[in-house]
């Protein structure tokens, strides 16, 4: 088997040498990253060449990952792996010394090759294990239709090395082809250009272009079928879900559009995206051109789809011009955050745009008070050598940073600061970015020209939210809050009133429940409103906390709560609800549903839980 495939990577090899010469470029420099073991200053990959059989039996994957490199006359190269089980490695197709050094529980260990000087290309036969953090395998009965097992990878931030051998770091831009090999019945899909229609052998070929961070490097596979809405954007999902996913999002080929008009051409030709079963761990991945999504956006009436708007607006800030490093995350969330906004603002009005908005200033509220014995915490420039990257993706990087860009848009105008972006991303494309490096970039190019003062030390640097803060405003949430204020006066409530309401609204009603507001009013919005089983999953989520926070019981709500968390993965939600039950000294109500759903959750949000919980396995 191993010389097929090395014979295959030969090939595959040969090939790409012929069409990637270009990308053997000399090195340009790349700075220290304190969550990868490559020294790409010395030796670094430009191209991969993936030659995989996804094994659902053994629930392993193997083959080759094959990589053109650039060299700068140096006697190894460095990559990260983590969980692998590396077999051999060959450099230019002669077999080749390699290593493993010590093991960091975060990082995982360095894999060194030797190389010579002009050593143009390295292979590496390998296997992923049970411990592969990266892949989450699930059962028939873990999918939408239950027919058919699934598997999914979620690389951000540094689990591709996970699952395949790699130079794990932001600032490492590849292309890559892939040829996977899967059961029959059976697709397989990429963050690259990708099938409509199942093959009859179930092998897949894939090609990505444009270079792009190893965590976006993405794999799926399940019993999926493809819908086209335009001839650009399109979604995959189980059989049931398709129609379902259709309809969700309709408005894509608008949201591109609008994008577009905004901030310059979309550069990655196919805007798709896939509906994952309920276990996947965020409410979207921004692999490009395929949006890896929940299932809890399917709302049924497109009111969770400022999701997609988000991941969209990724394919500029975060794929386009990329964080150089994790401490940089902001530049990729904050920018996302501020784009996804004006996207909803140009399709769906400033009223929707601002209640998002001021949603997010909650949550960004929510999580200052949660660092404040942490404080360095709220900085945009974090610094997370020696902690997992993970612990920087919370509502600093993405509301704080939205709270900051939309700030500069207000005091230098949006004209002014529109043209600045769109050039930004334009004379930035297919590059990284650090925040020094963009700080010099905004004073030069709209501050300093425009003759602007601004504190954006203090915002990058500072912990907190400076006091020149824009103020987001929305009268619909100024009548929720007179709403909820006249129901807990009166204990009663005009239904007529939330007729028209979106789910934006309902969740600020729920959210603004007064801390000594009573089970017994609790139960009496739930009689008139049924909240406790809504189908829009946000609502719900914000119900089962604040029926945690009062102790409300009513309306079977405890069994509908462990249904919830048994049944959906996604991060947000379910540690949401966890850290109510924590937070009211119900842990012990919490680790019992913990320890029936843990085995449904993927391992990035199992290792969150784990960790507030304090669970250790049993």
């Amino acid at each position: 088997m191993k010389t097929i495939i090395s014979l295959f990577g030969c090939i595959l090899l040969l090939f790409s040498s012929c069409q990637n010469t270009k990308k053997t470029e000399p090195l340009m420099t790349y700075i220290e990253e304190p969550h990868s073991f490559a020294k790409p200053n010395q030796a670094v990959i430009t191209h991969l060449d993936l030659d995989i059989i996804v094994d659902f039996k053994t629930e392993i994957i193997s083959g080759t990952a094959s990589y053109l490199i650039s060299n700068n006359d140096a006697s190894e190269i460095i990559l990260d792996s983590k969980f692998l089980n590396i077999e051999n490695v060959q450099a230019d197709g002669e077999d080749t010394n390699f290593s493993l050094g010590a093991f960091d529980e975060t990082l995982g260990n360095p894999l060194k090759i030797s190389i010579k000087k002009d050593t143009k290309q390295i292979t590496i036969f390998y296997k992923t294990t049970n411990k592969t953090e990266a892949l989450q395998w699930l059962k028939p009965q873990q999918t939408a239709d239950k027919d058919q097992p699934f598997l999914f990878t979620q690389g951000q931030a540094i689990l591709t090395r996970t699952w395949i051998p790699i130079q794990d770091s932001p600032q490492i831009r590849l292309t890559y082809n892939a040829k996977v090999e899967v059961p029959a019945q059976l697709m397989a899909v990429m963050s690259a250009e990708n099938p409509k229609v199942k093959t009859q052998d179930g092998v897949y070929y894939f090609k990505m272009t444009q270079p792009i961070s190893p965590y976006l490097i993405a794999l799926a596979v399940g019993d999926i079928a493809y819908k086209p809405i335009s001839n650009r954007t399109g979604v995959y999902a189980e059989k049931s879900m398709l129609d379902k996913a259709f309809y969700e999002f309709s408005d894509m080929e608008d949201m591109v559009a609008s994008a577009e008009k905004l901030y310059g051409k979309y550069a990655w030709e196919q805007f798709d995206v896939i509906v994952l079963p309920p276990s996947f761990p965020f409410g979207g991945m921004e692999n490009p051109r395929l949006t890896f999504a929940t299932p809890t956006v399917i709302a049924g009436d497109k009111s969770l789809t400022s999701l997609i708007a988000h991941e969209l607006a990724h394919s500029w800030s975060g794929n386009l011009v990329t964080n150089a490093t994790w401490d940089d995350f902001w530049l990729n969330e904050g920018f996302t955050v501020y784009f996804e906004m004006r996207i909803m603002e140009a399709l769906y009005g400033k009223d929707r745009a601002n209640m998002l908005a001021r949603i997010g200033r909650q949550d960004l509220e929510e999580e200052l008070e949660g660092f404040k014995d942490t404080p360095n915490d709220t900085k945009l420039k974090l610094h997370l050598k020696g902690r997992n990257p993970d612990d920087g993706m919370n509502s600093i990087a993405y509301d704080k940073g939205y709270l900051f860009l939309r700030t500069l848009e207000e005091t230098v105008g949006r004209e002014k600061f529109d043209i600045f972006l769109k050039n930004y991303f334009k004379s930035h494309a297919f590059s990284t970015m650090t925040t020094e490096k963009f700080v010099t970039y905004l004073n030069e190019n709209l501050l300093i020209k425009n003759g602007i003062t601004f504190n954006t030390e203090e915002w990058i640097y500072e912990p907190g939210i400076p006091e020149n803060q824009a103020i987001i405003v929305s009268d619909k949430f100024e009548n929720v809050e007179k709403t909820v204020h006249e129901f807990v006066e009166t204990n009663t409530i005009d239904k007529a009133i939330t007729t028209d309401w979106t789910p934006q609204e309902w969740v600020h009603f729920v959210r603004n429940f007064p801390e000594d507001m009573s089970a017994e009013q609790m139960g009496l919005i739930d009689n008139t409103f049924n909240l406790t089983n809504s189908n829009n999953s946000y609502i719900a989520m914000v119900w089962y906390e604040q029926a945690i926070n009062h102790d409300y019981h009513g309306n079977n709500i405890d069994e509908k709560i462990e249904t919830f968390l048994t049944q959906v993965g996604r991060r947000w939600y379910v540690s949401t609800i966890y850290k109510a039950f924590k937070r009211n000294n119900k842990t012990d109500e919490a680790l019992a549903i913990y320890r029936k759903a843990r085995a449904n959750y993927h391992s990035v949000t199992a290792n969150t839980i784990d960790d507030m919980l304090e669970f250790e396995g049993e």
